[in-house]
């Protein structure tokens, strides 16, 4: 099996889309998240907080002859590829359309804007708002065709939508059709729009957060007091790149990804399993060829949900115990669903290089539910680390389990 680096990474948060940026606001304390007034006019609607990219005008961020087969998460997926082909030397190179470079990479859904001018055919027959592009704007796979055709690639394609692991399985897949040897360079990641759509799904199951009279506190990861998960928005794409592919031609490897395991489990679509969750986690750890003691830190799902948030941890602690630094983001950003894997694995991939560990925002007193674990709480820890692990899960009973070792 071939090696599997990293040699460009970048992405767009609500705490900005430079790591320099991103880390100087954690380190005072800042999220990203906030009331959102555009949701007021939604009376049934319970949640009023969002991690809205707000410094992002993706109207204008290409020229809009480009952008016609993209809404917002589209132009959120391209633009982060744009920088991370940047960094890794890639752009306008020929190596894009050699037919050996391809794109992995996936969003819990499309556009939203489309499917209320769908609606409206099918409720007045009348198709005045659509047009050609409304389902290219739309189709689940938006995120991955428009990568493939802004960059002119001309290597395999791997859709990934999968909901909170879309970002994640982006990656591993990506890493598997390299080590595997159909591809040498691949884009790998997952975005996501914000959408009221998205709240209102999990506000259907009471799981959203409701403290809309202090947003920013809102999301509160594995906290006693929290109420919910709050809703969030960005992008993450890495290039992953076979590691003598990337050395011939002069590339610095940022990390190298060792290992990806992905599972179902296989009994209920929404409440999550420990025993499968830590299935998956084992058997990234056995694949990598490393023991819990080897891992620097653990970077969490952490929703802010109870059954979310028990059913980790617990996970967590029967492979991990309680000596591993762990920590989530979505008390920074929110929950950016299908963009979220590939965002928390860009910005691990920083701390590990920076030495920083920042804690998981919001959280002050744990939910003595949780297990026992070395949650960072409260400020940053300097750390000096070989390994780092990232955990996600999804909808359906959707495990992911990313393991990354320091160049």
């Amino acid at each position: 099996m071939r090696r599997v680096v990293v040699t460009g990474m970048a992405g767009l948060t609500a705490l900005g889309d430079a790591w320099p940026e991103i880390r100087a606001r954690m380190d005072r304390g800042e999220t990203g998240l906030r009331y959102m007034h555009e949701w007021d006019r939604l009376e049934d609607l319970n949640t009023r907080v969002g991690g809205a990219i707000d410094n992002f005008d993706h109207l204008t961020a290409y020229h809009r002859k480009k952008t016609r087969s993209m809404g917002r998460v589209g132009v959120l997926s391209v633009f982060a590829a744009e920088k991370a082909l940047t960094q890794a030397g890639l752009i306008d190179s020929p190596v894009l359309r050699n037919g050996r470079t391809g794109v992995s990479c996936g969003s819990s859904f499309g556009a939203t804007e489309p499917v209320q001018d769908f609606a409206n055919f099918i409720a007045t027959g009348k198709a005045g708002g659509l047009n050609a592009t409304s389902y290219l704007r739309m189709m689940s796979h938006t995120t991955a065709v428009n990568i493939g055709i802004a960059f002119s690639l001309t290597g395999r394609v791997i859709t990934t939508s999968s909901a909170c692991t879309s970002g994640s399985q982006g990656i591993g897949y990506a890493f598997e059709a390299i080590r595997s040897g159909y591809a040498d360079v691949m884009l790998a990641g997952g975005a996501e729009q914000l959408c009221p759509t998205m709240a209102i799904v999990f506000d259907t199951l009471f799981a959203t957060s409701t403290r809309n009279n202090d947003p920013s506190s809102a999301s509160r990861p594995f906290d006693r007091s929290r109420d919910g998960l709050v809703i969030g928005e960005g992008s993450g794409i890495l290039v992953l790149e076979d590691i003598d592919h990337a050395l011939e031609r002069g590339a610095v490897p940022l990390a190298e990804l060792v290992a990806f395991t992905t599972n179902c489990d296989g009994m209920h679509i929404t409440n999550p399993n420990a025993e499968t969750q830590a299935f998956a986690m084992r058997a990234a750890l056995e694949s990598a060829g490393i023991s819990r003691n080897d891992v620097g830190f653990i970077s969490g799902h952490g929703t802010a949900t109870e059954a979310g948030d028990i059913a980790e941890t617990r996970a967590t602690a029967e492979i991990y115990g309680n000596k591993v630094p762990f920590h989530s983001l979505k008390g920074h950003f929110g929950h950016s669903l299908g963009a979220c894997g590939a965002i928390e694995a860009w910005l691990a991939i920083e701390m590990m290089r920076d030495g920083f560990l920042p804690p998981t925002a919001n959280l002050t007193e744990v939910d003595p539910r949780c297990a026992d674990l070395d949650y960072v709480i409260g400020s940053s820890r300097k750390i000096d680390v070989e390994h780092f692990v990232s955990n996600n899960c999804a909808f359906g009973g959707i495990n992911t389990s990313l393991v990354f070792r320091r160049i």
